[in-house]
């Protein structure tokens, strides 16, 4: 079987679906016949991305500053997983957390005609017209977890979901706490100026609206850092002299939170991380501190991201979908990690 040739645009990709499905449509017309068959082959012609080499694919990759262990896994996953593949060449920039630094980037891959570009905007609303710029250009954008303000700026979004990390954080909380007369629970939060941490903190919220018997007694909005985390840790500590639990939403600034715990020496209180670091689950699997469980945010989309890139630039769709096209968003399942389960995700888990 001959592979599918890419469609020369987004337009012909879309009229070539049309297309199929009509062809399958006037055969189910025109027979009483089982028609599995035919469906069958027309999926395989369709053509899935799979390991085999293919059509050769260039691929942009552009991402912030890697100056946090979940956005320097980010970087790796992506690098790691562009050379599993023989056909796919990586352009990655050096990253920056400087809006009009990281546009200027963009435009270079533009400039050089990749075929696909896979952007983690430092942000996403002030990125948007550079994605726009691409996607007129005819090159298809995955847009990686922070997301660009129009649906018309990339192809394809995949990303974390901060609320269900929140709402999954919070009924772990509250499954431990359900016995417990007025326990009280503390959130130690990221950099509220972004929609992500809002997010997080709504869905934790809701959570906790189904145990009555727990209240949320204090709130602090660290800045994604070692150093936030630590002084801000200190100050809900000296605030609040007794609590039940503690959700961080970032294992990284947790690293600083639990230093501050540890100097004020508490440990009545358990406590629940935010995104999967591999510390926190060897924290957790040894089970000799206040830290109990984690919340994943897997940067593991990353490399999800380069196949997708991979299967836009080949024309190709997802092994295990029945589409001809890749979809349009994916959003990713923020998993609890707790001793039981804890074998099982560190090796995801990020440095």
């Amino acid at each position: 079987m001959t592979e599918k040739p890419r469609p020369a645009s987004r337009r012909s990709m879309l009229f070539g679906t049309a297309a199929a499905g009509a062809a399958l449509f006037a055969a189910g017309c025109t027979s009483n016949e089982n028609n599995d068959g035919d469906e069958a082959n027309a999926a395989d012609q369709a053509g899935v991305a799979d390991d085999k080499p293919g059509k050769k694919v260039t691929i942009g990759f552009a991402g912030p500053q890697a100056d946090h262990g979940w956005l320097n896994a980010i970087t790796t996953q992506a690098k790691s997983r562009a050379k599993k593949y023989k056909d796919v060449t990586l352009e990655a920039t050096e990253g920056s957390n400087d809006n009009a630094t990281q546009v200027g980037q963009i435009e270079t891959l533009i400039n050089k005609k990749v075929d696909v570009l896979v952007v983690l905007p430092a942000d996403g609303k002030a990125l948007t017209q550079v994605g726009l710029k691409a996607m007129r250009a005819g090159i298809p954008v995955v847009n990686l977890d922070r997301i660009f303000a129009s649906q018309k700026a990339y192809r394809c979004w995949i990303g974390g979901d901060n609320y269900g990390m929140g709402l999954n954080a919070g009924h772990y909380i509250g499954e431990q706490l359900k016995d417990k007369k007025n326990a009280k629970v503390v959130e130690l939060a990221g950099i509220d100026n972004l929609e992500l941490t809002r997010e997080r903190t709504n869905g934790f919220d809701d959570a906790l609206k189904s145990y009555p018997n727990i209240e949320k007694v204090a709130r602090q909005a660290a800045e994604f850092t070692v150093e936030s985390g630590q002084a801000k840790m200190s100050q809900l500590l000296r605030a609040q002299k007794k609590f039940d639990a503690l959700w961080n939403h970032d294992d990284d600034q947790g690293v600083g939170a639990e230093r501050a715990i540890k100097q004020a020496n508490r440990d009545e209180f358990l406590m629940v991380g935010g995104a999967g670091s591999k510390r926190v689950m060897q924290a957790i699997k040894d089970g000799d501190s206040v830290i109990k469980a984690t919340v994943l945010y897997p940067p593991t989309m990353a490399a999800s991201a380069i196949d997708l890139a991979r299967a836009l630039g080949q024309g190709k769709g997802i092994s295990g979908m029945a589409e001809f096209e890749i979809p349009a968003s994916l959003t990713l399942y923020s998993a609890v990690v707790t001793k039981e389960n804890v074998d099982d995700y560190l090796p995801i888990g990020f440095t």
